[in-house]
């Protein structure tokens, strides 16, 4: 196996090769990885991510990254995880809760993997809002105008050329690097000319991920 792109996305996670909007994501990242004993979830016992938040709330706190010019007027739409709000012609702006993941660490991994894998729709994390005691990331992220409806036998036909299977309905995997590639359907790929613009991704990364000797599948 070619372990070329793996190293380089260990270099991306780990901060040590930059990406489009990464510094602060991976900053924080990094910081949140240093607070913990291990960098990984280990077999028998999971960060509880209640601690986690704590320490996040922390560093917010010292990097004076709370946002509040948010103009909730200008609701877009929400889903599960996040709400939407329109920015100006150009930008959104989404709040994410990190619900579909086990840590906050798993969710800003998500961030720095799509702006590798999709810089023309990647997220630019302008900090942090709390409402009803829960923690939201605040994120920019390109405004897509939608100019036909998805195909998605185009999506997998692009994510299949660059090595990501399925393995039910519209979620992915890469054998090769470890990753699973979850919820593209519909809503979460545009097409505008013809191309598939992904805006909202799920990366998880599996224990396959950190082995750098070997890819394993799911």
């Amino acid at each position: 196996m070619d372990e070329t792109l793996k190293i380089q996305l260990h270099d991306v996670i780990s901060g040590k090769s930059q990406v489009r909007f990464g510094s602060i994501i991976q900053a924080i990242a990094s910081y949140l990885e240093k607070c913990t004993e291990t960098g990984r979830e280990i077999k028998g016992g999971k960060l509880l991510k209640e601690q986690e938040e704590k320490r996040l709330r922390d560093y917010i706190d010292e990097q004076q990254l709370w946002k509040s010019d948010i103009d909730f007027s200008q609701y877009l739409s929400e889903g599960a995880e996040q709400r939407v709000y329109l920015k100006d012609s150009e930008h959104v702006l989404k709040l994410n809760d990190s619900i579909y993941y086990a840590t906050w660490r798993d969710y800003f991994h998500n961030l720095i993997l799509h702006n590798f894998f999709f810089p023309d729709t990647a997220y630019n994390l302008l900090g942090f809002t709390s409402e009803n005691d829960i923690l939201f990331a605040v994120v920019e992220q390109p405004f897509v105008s939608i100019t036909q409806n998805t195909d998605l036998r185009q999506v997998k036909e692009f994510l299949t050329s660059n090595g990501f299977d399925t393995i039910r309905n519209n979620d992915y995997f890469n054998a090769e690097l470890g990753i699973i590639l979850e919820d593209l359907h519909d809503e979460n790929v545009l097409m505008k000319n013809g191309i598939p613009y992904f805006i909202d991704t799920v990366f998880y990364l599996t224990a396959a991920f950190w082995d750098l000797n070997r890819g394993e599948s799911r």
